[in-house]
């Protein structure tokens, strides 16, 4: 199958913020929940871009039974700060304790994107990286986001989409990566699926 945005694809995905990216953009799609446990350390010796990228492949694979004749796209985004990985915090306190972290310095946020046709067995796993540069924070101002809710379910503890935008003093790269789907590196992928 070779998927362009007026075919459906599946998206193995909870993100919200994917799904928005990809009907803002036009592409038909479904969504599924991925029936995949992420790791709560680092895979070992591999990059933090081979391991997003396994990530977003294994949450592919888990719904491929269900999806056998379609294409499932699926992506995972990670936050990587002195030579550390960053992913979802898991509480308040978490949440707070990478904001301190990351505040004042860069660090970088990494996308896996995989596509996967279980009929065929193709596969196809790339990446996007962007360099975030924070301002500093107070504790204050750490304290007022955790307050809001809004670092849940983000890689790093924020979304640059909503008011953790304030915490960036700029960017490098694609801001479609950075809210966790990589919209120009995804329509290269498709060009080439369906090359």
């Amino acid at each position: 199958m070779d998927p362009h945005p007026s075919r459906a694809l599946v998206l193995a995905s909870t993100s919200p913020r994917r799904r928005q990216l990809l009907a803002e953009a036009g592409y038909a799609f479904e969504v599924t929940s991925p029936r995949f446990e992420e790791p709560d350390d680092p895979l070992p010796h591999v990059t933090p871009m081979m391991h997003v990228e396994s990530l977003a492949y294994y949450k592919a694979r888990s719904v491929a039974g269900d999806y056998f004749q379609q294409t499932i796209l699926s992506a995972d985004t990670l936050a990587f700060h002195d030579d550390t990985l960053i992913g979802k915090p898991s509480d308040a306190d978490d949440a707070r304790a990478i904001l301190t972290r990351l505040a004042g310095t860069s660090h970088q946020v990494i996308t896996g994107v995989a596509l996967l046709a279980p009929a065929s067995g193709r596969r196809l796993l790339q990446h996007d990286v962007s360099v975030i540069h924070m301002r500093p924070l107070t504790t204050r101002q750490i304290d007022e986001y955790i307050d809001t809710g809004e670092w849940r379910g983000k890689a790093g503890a924020y979304g640059i989409q909503d008011h953790g935008d304030e915490f960036v003093e700029r960017y490098e790269g694609s801001f479609s990566n950075i809210v966790g789907l990589p919209m120009e590196l995804l329509g290269r992928m498709l060009a080439n699926w369906g090359a």
